[in-house]
C-alpha cells in the first residue's frame, strides 16, 4: 500500500469534484484565488491569444478567436474526465486492490483501464476488482461517471441559451447605433425621428440585459470567450455604448430629462467592473484616447445637427471626462485581455451597416463586362478539361449510335 499516491489520488478527485459543482451547479461566484478552472481558462488562453496577437486584425482572427470559447469547454469536460479517471485508477494502485485480468500481475495499465472503461460504464467485465474496496471504489467512480455526463447534458445547453439572449439584444443594437455601435449615432438616429422617449425605455431595457449579462458571465465565466457572429458587434461593444450613452444622459441634454437612465449606467459599470475582478485585470487606461477634444467637439455638432443640445457649455467635456473615468479603465482592461475593439464615440467616415449588407454585395460592384469576361473564363477552362471515362457528353452517344448498326447475326457493323 502507498500512502503517497492514496493522498494525492484523493487530493486530486476531490479536487475536480469540487471545481466541478463550483464551475456547473453553484450560481454564484466564488472569491477563491485558486480553481482549477480559472487556471485553465488562464492557461490556455495564455496560449491561446499569444498566436492572434500576432495575427493581423480583422476576420480571420476573430475566426481563430471564435473557436477558442467552445473548444476551451469541451476541452475542460475532457480534462476533468480524465484526471478523474487517472485519480481512481491511482487510488486503487495505491491499495494495491486485487483484480481478476487477463494479464498474470496486474500493472498500473491494467487499473488504468479498469477505471476507464467503469467511468464511461461499458462495463466489459475482463477486468474486475476482487475484494469489497475496490468493489466500492468502482461502483462510486461508475456514479460520478453517470452524474458526469449528466451534468454534461445539462450544462451545455444552459451556456448555449444564455449566449442566444445576450445575442439577440446585440444584433438588435446594429439597426439603432451603428456598426460598429456608437453612443453619438444611437442619440442621432433616434432623436432625428422625435423618439427620445423611447430611447430613454430602450435604455432601461439595456438595464435588464446589463444584469442578465453580469449574472450569467459571473456564473459561467467561459461565456465571456463567446464572440458574437460579426466581427464589428461584441457583448463589450454593446455595453461600451450603453455606458457611453447613459454618460451622456447624465451629462444632460436641454429640455430632456431622463432620471432613470442612471439606473442603466450604474449596472452596466457593475457588469465591467465585476467582470474585470473576475479575470484578475486591473484597470487600464487606454493608449489612445476614446473622445478626444476634437472628437468631443465633433460629437457635440453632430448631436446638435438633430436638435441635441449638451447642457453645461464648456463644462460639458470635463463633466463627462469625469464619469468616463469611472469605467473606461475597466472596460479597456477587457477589451486588451479578451482582444476585443471597443467601439468609437463618434464614426469618423460614413459606414454601411451589418444589416444593410451581404456575401453577394460586392458582386453589385462588377460591370457587365467584367461579369462576361469572368463567365467565359469558366466555359473555356472547362471545355479544356478532359471528359472523364464515363462522363461522356451524351451527345457522342447519339452519335455512335448513327453510325453502328446491328446485322442478323449481332455483329456490329457501320452505317
Amino acid at each position: 500500500m502507498n500512502i503517497l499516491t492514496i493522498i494525492v489520488s484523493v487530493l486530486f478527485i476531490f479536487t475536480i469534484l469540487q471545481d466541478g459543482f463550483e464551475t456547473v451547479v453553484l450560481p454564484r461566484r466564488v472569491t477563491r484565488r485558486f480553481r482549477l478552472s480559472r487556471l485553465f481558462y488562464m492557461t490556455t488562453w495564455v496560449l491561446w491569444s499569444s498566436v492572434a496577437r500576432k495575427m493581423r486584425p480583422g476576420n480571420r482572427r476573430d475566426l481563430y478567436l471564435s473557436y477558442f470559447g467552445p473548444l476551451s469547454l469541451l476541452l475542460l469536460l475532457v480534462f476533468w474526465a480524465a484526471v478523474l479517471v487517472l485519480a481512481f485508477a491511482l487510488l486503487q494502485w495505491g491499495l494495491t486492490s486485487a483484480v481478476q485480468a487477463p494479464e498474470k500481475h496486474a500493472t498500473f495499465g491494467t487499473y488504468l483501464y479498469m477505471s476507464g472503461t467503469t467511468f464511461v460504464t461499458l462495463g466489459f467485465g475482463d477486468v474486475i476488482p476482487l475484494f469489497w474496496l475496490g468493489r466500492l471504489l468502482a461502483v462510486a467512480e461508475a456514479g460520478i461517471g453517470f452524474l458526469f455526463l449528466a451534468l454534461i447534458i445539462g450544462y451545455v445547453p444552459i451556456i448555449y441559451q444564455a449566449f442566444s439572449r445576450r445575442e439577440v439584444e446585440i444584433s438588435l443594437l446594429d439597426a439603432r447605433a451603428g456598426s460598429p455601435p456608437s453612443a453619438t449615432e444611437l442619440l442621432r438616429r433616434h432623436y432625428r425621428n422625435q423618439q427620445v422617449e423611447e430611447l430613454v425605455r430602450y435604455l432601461c431595457e439595456w438595464e435588464r440585459w446589463c444584469a442578465e449579462l453580469l449574472e450569467s458571465h459571473l456564473s459561467y465565466p467561459v461565456l465571456t470567450y463567446y464572440r458574437s457572429q460579426h466581427e464589428r458587434q461584441s457583448w463589450l461593444a454593446a455595453l461600451t455604448t450603453i455606458l457611453d450613452t447613459s454618460s451622456l444622459f447624465i451629462v444632460g441634454f436641454e429640455g430632456i430629462t431622463a432620471p432613470t437612465v442612471r439606473f442603466t449606467f450604474a449596472i452596466a459599470r457593475h457588469a465591467a467592473v465585476d467582470l474585470a475582478q473576475v479575470y484578475g485585470v486591473p484597470p487600464l487606461n487606454p493608449k489612445r484616447n476614446r473622445l478626444s477634444p476634437a472628437d468631443f467637439e465633433q460629437m457635440r455638432a453632430a448631436l446638435s445637427e438633430v436638435g441635441l443640445q449638451l447642457r453645461l457649455g464648456a463644462d460639458a467635456e470635463q463633466r463627462l471626462r469625469e464619469i468616463r473615468r469611472m469605467y473606461e479603465p475597466f472596460i479597456n482592461a477587457l477589451a486588451d485581455h479578451l482582444l476585443l475593439n471597443l467601439p468609437p464615440w463618434i464614426i469618423a467616415s460614413r459606414t454601411v451597416d451589418d444589416w444593410q449588407t451581404s456575401a453577394w454585395d460586392h458582386l453589385g460592384a462588377w460591370s457587365p463586362e467584367k461579369l462576361d469576361e469572368i463567365t467565359h473564363i469558366i466555359i473555356d477552362h472547362r471545355k479544356k478539361m478532359p471528359l472523364a471515362r464515363g462522363h461522356e457528353h451524351p451527345h457522342t452517344h447519339e452519335h455512335q449510335g448513327e453510325q453502328l448498326s446491328s446485322d442478323g447475326n449481332g455483329r456490329a457493323t457501320s452505317s
